[in-house]
């Protein structure tokens, strides 16, 4: 599947939250960083100039911003996080225990969890993958970018909630 025409889970806050900022940097956004931009161009030579240089890497940044989350937003599927049936999908907080270690993760997108300290973790990653669809108590291995063998259990499964 290709990331074009991945579909990505997100709670209706956290839609609305993206769409704002996308709104905001779209238009206000834009409009402020060209005036910095034309500022710092009245004052002189541009080689030379940090402001504008400065100015129109904020740009690049928030046009890179704006194409990510026209992306993100296109893509969504906005719903309620799913009940909990014991099994992993997009969307839940999983509990597991990984190489013996116990973690608290969010699988999804980390925009879902907009200010949470929650780590997040994609369902298309190694971890992502490979746990996705397993349910409480199941144990699967997966191997991790750096060729290592990783152990997940499964220990609980709950929906997200902001």
């Amino acid at each position: 599947m290709s990331q074009e025409s991945a579909v990505t889970w997100l709670t209706q806050e956290a839609y609305d939250r993206l769409s704002a900022e996308l709104e905001e940097l779209s238009g206000p956004g834009r409009t402020e960083i060209a005036k910095k931009i034309e500022q710092a161009r009245e004052e002189g030579d541009l080689k030379e100039n940090g402001g504008y240089h400065a100015a129109k890497e904020e740009q690049g940044k928030i046009e890179a911003r704006i194409r990510q989350l026209t992306q993100l937003l296109r893509s969504a599927e906005v719903g309620p996080a799913a009940v909990s049936d014991g099994h992993v999908a997009p969307g839940m907080v999983v509990t597991a225990t990984i190489n013996g270690a116990e973690n608290r993760f969010l699988l999804g997108n980390r925009e879902i969890a907009g200010d949470s300290d929650l780590d997040v973790y994609s369902e298309a990653s190694p971890l992502g993958h490979a746990i996705n669809g397993s349910a409480v108590g199941d144990t699967v291995t997966y191997t991790a970018p750096n060729g290592r063998a990783i152990t997940v259990k499964i220990e609980r499964v709950d929906p997200y909630t902001a």
